[in-house]
């Protein structure tokens, strides 16, 4: 079965899932290490951890994101505007968890979590462009434009 011809839901689920490990597995490497000081085996495990989690959060997320991207105005500021508040509201405290149970702890755990949204709000919208890229390549609609549900 293509991808085109898979149930709508299963495609949305593996499209959300797909970019949200690709490219959050990135960033997450860059802000654990160089940011928060981890070690390779704790951004190893957080990575893991992290790559476990957003099997269960990723399609979450993008239903959260298309939600709030539906208040979105057609310029770029409004766009920008809500893409990093939906990453940041729903990211940041699963990332916080996720690198305090990978060992951070004290002002790293705080420099981790502060750096993590700190790029998430200027990752919102690349993100954003990137998710809707990846539900292109799904057959799918890009996320706020035209509403997409667990049950469509």
């Amino acid at each position: 079965m293509t991808a085109r011809h898979q149930p709508r839901s299963t495609r949305a689920f593996l499209a959300d899932t797909t970019a949200l490990i690709l490219f959050f597995t990135t960033t997450g490497i860059i802000n654990e290490r160089f940011i928060a000081g981890m070690s390779w085996p704790e951004v190893a495990q957080a990575r893991l951890l992290g790559a476990a989690l957003m099997l269960p959060v990723a399609r979450p997320y993008g239903i959260w994101r298309d939600w709030l991207m539906q208040r979105a105005g057609p310029g770029r500021i409004s766009r920008l505007f809500w893409d990093s508040l939906a990453l940041v509201s729903f990211q940041v405290p699963i990332y916080a968890t996720i690198i305090w149970i990978s060992g951070a702890s004290g002002a790293g755990f705080w420099r981790g979590v502060l750096g993590a949204a700190v790029m998430m709000l200027a990752l919102g919208r690349p993100y954003g462009a990137f998710l809707n890229w990846i539900r292109g390549l799904f057959g799918l609609p890009p996320g706020g434009e035209k509403p997409m549900s667990l049950n469509s």
